[in-house]
């Protein structure tokens, strides 16, 4: 730009060398006219290429560079590197943009940008979905007149973000937020959000279990260590000890189904899917599960098995048996006396292959069915220890269910029966064998 205006007074002082020159060597007047002639001429000339480079740049395209001469050529293509340049760079900012922001797309947890009065300048997907904001029509809004959370607010204003924070409650009562804001730059902020709710509620079934367990196995183990004290201090008779040893006998039962079951969860945890694939005759199993509810009932109960289709259904045979095991077992426990059990197989229009065990007994309230599959989840604990459940049962047919694409469902009334039903798949039934007709 210093060399432009360097030739533009070079050439006004060649204009006024030339009239000086003009006026020595002629008249005066004449070499000053002259000399006019020539500066108006100038100034002509570079006003002309004064309003292309005015309208070049009202309406600015690098492909559309006019043509100069002089120092007007100099400064035209001055400016369209400066241009070119500043477009290279503005081209660069907008793919570091996209590429922070497909990156931020791509991560599992919420980003969003503040500047230093927690104005909103970018969220992804994440974040818009935890906190409830949108990037579109919330951007250079104060985030906290968005999410008006107590305990967010409280962190945003705090000033100490060095470490995260756990939120409870953001948009739904359920879920569970790690926070955390970041500073950086001049006076931005980067606001961190994952959701933990999964996490959060691992880590409290983990708890819960535990401390079930515990309870569990403390009760028999200290009816077990009372007898033993017994028998070791104090002289009983022949009869006593005989009717203490049984009580020992069911309490030490009572552990190790606990601890069966334990081992059963364990086994269906450590694998995702079946590897197993026996054929079952659902007829012959029908059948033997009428015959040990029978027995378990000792003629308590009217057993009715129903099976309405000769089918072949295809899993692990060991597990689908101790599924069907223990909703049998569980309809003989809780039904009273003079109660009626029905074990059912039939094919439902859809082509799926219905298992069920309807009971007659005094039916669930509809605010225990969602967690009836929890572990160590009763009704009416005093109850569960009357009839010897470990609480594990219903868990393990829900894992069952799972690993052979099946579906629990659970319908109770209360004062009229419960009906437990596996749902299974169409692809894992196959048609039974014919059976031969009496002549």
């Amino acid at each position: 730009m210093v060399g432009f205006w360097i030739r533009i007074v070079l050439s006004m002082l060649a204009i006024a060398g030339m009239g000086w020159l003009f006026a020595a060597i002629g008249e005066a007047r004449s070499g000053w006219l002259v000399a006019v002639l020539l500066l108006g001429g100038w100034v002509v000339y570079h006003l002309f290429y004064l309003q292309k480079a005015m309208a070049w740049l009202e309406d600015f395209q690098l492909d559309r560079v006019p043509h100069g001469s002089g120092a007007w050529e100099s400064l035209y293509a001055k400016i369209y590197r400066l241009a070119k340049s500043s477009e290279r760079q503005r081209q660069q900012l907008t793919e570091t943009l996209k590429d922070f922001r497909s990156a931020t797309e791509a991560m599992p947890d919420g980003v969003v940008t503040l500047d230093e009065d927690n104005q909103i300048l970018y969220a992804n997907e994440q974040a818009e979905d935890q906190l409830g904001i949108s990037t579109e029509k919330d951007a250079g809004r104060n985030l906290i007149n968005i999410v008006r959370h107590p305990e967010f607010v409280s962190y945003l204003n705090s000033g100490s973000w060095e470490k995260s924070v756990v939120i409870r409650g953001i948009r739904s009562s359920n879920r569970v937020l790690q926070v955390q804001l970041i500073p950086y730059g001049t006076r931005q902020r980067l606001l961190m959000t994952r959701d933990i709710t999964q996490i959060d509620r691992l880590e409290t079934t983990r708890r819960d279990f535990v401390a079930n367990v515990s309870h569990e196995l403390k009760t028999p183990l200290t009816v077990l260590n009372g007898f033993l004290e017994t028998l070791r201090d104090l002289p009983l008779q022949e009869e006593q000890k005989s009717q203490y040893l049984g009580l020992m006998q069911i309490q030490a039962q009572r552990m190790q189904n606990i601890v069966e079951d334990l081992l059963v969860l364990s086994k269906l945890e450590s694998t995702a899917s079946v590897t197993q694939e026996d054929p079952i005759a659902m007829p012959a199993l029908i059948e033997r599960l009428g015959n040990d509810a029978k027995s378990l009932s000792r003629d308590q109960h009217q057993i009715h098995c129903h099976c309405s289709a000769n089918s072949i259904l295809i899993g692990a045979e060991d597990e689908l048996s101790s599924a069907f095991a223990n909703l049998v077992s569980n309809a003989v426990r809780y039904t009273p006396a003079g109660g009626s059990i029905t074990i059912q197989w039939a094919l439902e229009p859809d082509g799926s292959g219905s298992f069920s065990v309807a009971d007659t007994g005094p039916g669930i309230e509809s605010q225990h069915l969602p967690r009836l599959t929890e572990r160590f989840y009763r009704v009416d604990r005093s109850r569960s220890r009357e009839t010897g459940g470990t609480g594990l049962g219903l868990a393990i047919v829900k894992h069952v269910a799972t690993r052979h694409q099946a579906q629990l469902l659970i319908d109770s009334e209360v004062g009229k029966g419960s009906r437990f039903t596996l749902l299974f798949p169409e692809k894992r039934l196959r048609p039974g064998p014919a059976q031969s007709r009496p002549d």
